[in-house]
């Protein structure tokens, strides 16, 4: 059989690859922690191990799926074009810098310096995981609009605006932030805006914060009592927020974040 497609994805903390046929029916993954192959359909054994070949390392075992879990369940009911869970920090702008010109993509752009901040708070965003969160990358919105990272946890949701702030002194008075000597903006007017889209969307509470990442010096006068405001560093302490989502509910929130078609209505 020809035409399976090998999706890599990453889910409550575990790397994974997925193989689906032409038309999104997931057949196989391989859990690259475990070294297992789950394989869905006996039938499509041997095509979907050939397709997972390049991939294998170590001792591989091979056989039927687990039980699965809710997050299993949504992820294998989804087409993988339609699937956000595994988008990277920064994916619309690895888009964005992957079409430019042979001759231009090594010269300095400011996108650059915000996928790199991306990257960054995306990572420690991604170890909350172990905490019960669940994060997606890169949500897009109507309108060529996206949300930088949306948490899901105990804590509740967390609609995330990124910050590239480099070695600045970033000002804000809100609505405006300002970076360095550069001109005042109304970010956080943005940052809330991200969020009750993503209210709407999801049907149920989403909180702004605005990520700081890489500033110098940060003055907050004064604090906006509706938008959390963070620096990179400082990201490891939502895993101590809670008791506003129970673990049934997370699961349920993030399959629906993570499927795009949810996105439309927002």
């Amino acid at each position: 059989m020809t035409g399976l497609r090998v999706t890599p994805a990453r889910e409550q903390g575990r790397d994974r690859l997925y193989v689906s046929l032409p038309d999104g029916r997931n057949v196989a993954w391989y859990d690259r922690d475990s070294g297992r192959v789950s394989l869905v359909s006996e039938r499509h054994r041997a095509d979907a191990l050939a397709a997972l070949a390049p991939y294998l390392t170590g001792e591989v075992t091979v056989g039927p799926p687990p039980v699965p879990t809710s997050a299993d369940l949504a992820r294998l009911a989804l087409h993988p074009d339609d699937d956000l869970a595994p988008n990277r920090p920064g994916e619309a702008l690895h888009a964005e810098l992957d079409r430019l010109p042979a001759g231009r993509r090594f010269r300095q752009d400011p996108r650059r310096a915000e996928l790199a901040a991306q990257q960054l708070l995306g990572d420690s965003l991604d170890r909350l995981e172990g905490a019960g969160w669940r994060i997606i990358h890169s949500v897009p919105l109507p309108g060529a609009d996206r949300i930088d990272h949306l948490a899901v946890g105990p804590g509740g949701v967390l609609a995330v605006h990124t910050l590239a702030a480099h070695r600045l002194r970033v000002r804000i008075a809100d609505p405006n932030v300002r970076a360095g000597r550069g001109v005042p903006g109304p970010l956080l007017r943005l940052t809330r805006r991200r969020a009750e889209r993503a209210t709407l969307a999801l049907t149920a509470a989403v909180r702004p914060v605005l990520a700081v990442v890489g500033a110098a010096r940060l003055d907050v006068l004064p604090a906006p009592p509706d938008v959390r405001i963070l620096r990179e560093d400082e990201v490891p302490a939502l895993a101590r927020l809670g008791g506003v989502l129970k673990p049934a509910d997370i699961e349920a929130l993030y399959a629906a974040a993570r499927d795009r078609r949810t996105w439309l209505r927002a």
